[in-house]
């Protein structure tokens, strides 16, 4: 089945939140939600939507990835990148994260988790660098974060 990547409209809001909240249950269980379900609904919608540039990851019209990016001053920044958990493992999230670098001015950054090593690894496969360490006190869930960063688009034969 091909997957389609699009830029979201308010209507997939209630999709994006769902993804959002799949995905931090199935890979995150060290870091809670520090809000609700409603809240991270309402987020999506009132938020992360209307402020952001999201792209999403559609299969048969159903949403099963989430990319959301955004600009700070001099870096461009992946503030969301989330697949449901039956869409891992087939490259979706590369194919998010290359459209993310592809149509993102360098540098790019972004925070995962210490703990959450299958996505450190991702980042780093991807070209990402780790530039600091944080213990947790700067997010809301109080867990060790890392912030990588990729200065330059990976190389890639023709």
């Amino acid at each position: 089945m091909p997957t389609v990547l699009r830029r979201a409209k308010p209507q997939d809001a209630e999709q994006v939140a769902e993804i959002l909240i799949t995905a931090r249950r199935a890979f995150m269980p060290f870091a809670p939600s520090a809000h609700t379900d409603p809240e991270v609904r309402q987020w999506s919608r009132e938020v992360l939507l209307p402020t952001h540039e999201v792209t999403v990851a559609t299969e048969a019209g159903q949403i099963v990835g989430v990319l959301a990016c955004s600009r700070k001053g001099e870096h461009s920044w992946i503030d969301q990148l989330m697949l449901h958990p039956a869409a891992v493992g087939r490259g979706i999230g590369s194919q998010l994260l290359e459209h993310a670098i592809a149509t993102m001015p360098l540098p790019v950054r972004l925070y995962t988790f210490q703990p959450h090593v299958r996505a450190r690894k991702f980042y780093e496969r991807h070209g990402f660098v780790a530039i600091e360490f944080t213990d947790g006190r700067s997010n809301e869930e109080g867990v060790p974060d890392v912030l990588y960063e990729l200065n330059q688009a990976p190389y890639r034969s023709a």
